[in-house]
């Protein structure tokens, strides 16, 4: 299916999700409020390597939804110059310290014209979603997942779906999850 192509009518249409926690953020000032730290140095490379990744590998999402904390902000930022068409962004204040009902939510009020998702957030709704969301998956990356869901890491889920709001707990497969350290 091309990129932002509506489904075809009758035939199972194919939904991507991208689960993408925040690259690394500085704690270098501690006077700011949470909501508003930037990201580390280490924090700003690996959302380069994360975009990266994502251009060469693909799917490229047409639209990606952004927790309106600065440190997701800017991995976004840093992760779309790296693409070469960026997706349509949507920054929400309610993905910001959400619960995983809250994201889900969200995810399933997203326009099914966009059949690859992008949702850039926090620990450990991120891990915690993409847990939930996996009802199968290769072994390893399941197992990794469990294990760590590091700042930075993507986790790619697969959909059987005709719309977002379709997504229910355990119908996805986790087809990859990466994180920047594996790429750098």
């Amino acid at each position: 299916m091309i990129r932002g192509e509506r489904p075809t009518v009758g035939i199972r249409a194919m939904r991507r999700l991208l689960l993408l926690r925040h690259a690394k953020s500085s704690w270098g000032d501690r006077g700011l409020d949470d909501h508003d730290r930037p990201l580390a140095p280490r924090g700003e490379k690996a959302a380069a390597l994360i975009g990266d990744y994502l251009a060469q590998r693909g799917p490229l999402p047409s639209l990606a939804l952004c927790s309106s904390a600065r440190r997701t902000r800017d991995t976004l930022e840093r992760l779309i110059a790296r693409l070469p068409e960026p997706p349509e962004v949507v920054q929400a204040r309610e993905l910001y310290l959400a619960s995983v009902n809250e994201v889900l939510g969200q995810i399933r009020r997203a326009p099914d014209a966009h059949a690859v998702l992008l949702v850039v957030g926090h620990h450990p709704t991120t891990q915690a979603l993409a847990l939930q969301l996996s009802g199968r998956g290769d072994p390893q990356a399941l197992r990794r997942l469990r294990a760590k869901f590091p700042t930075g890491a993507l986790a790619e889920l697969r959909f059987a779906a005709e719309r977002w709001g379709d997504l229910e707990p355990g119908a996805g497969e986790l087809h990859a999850f990466c994180t920047p350290k594996e790429l750098g």
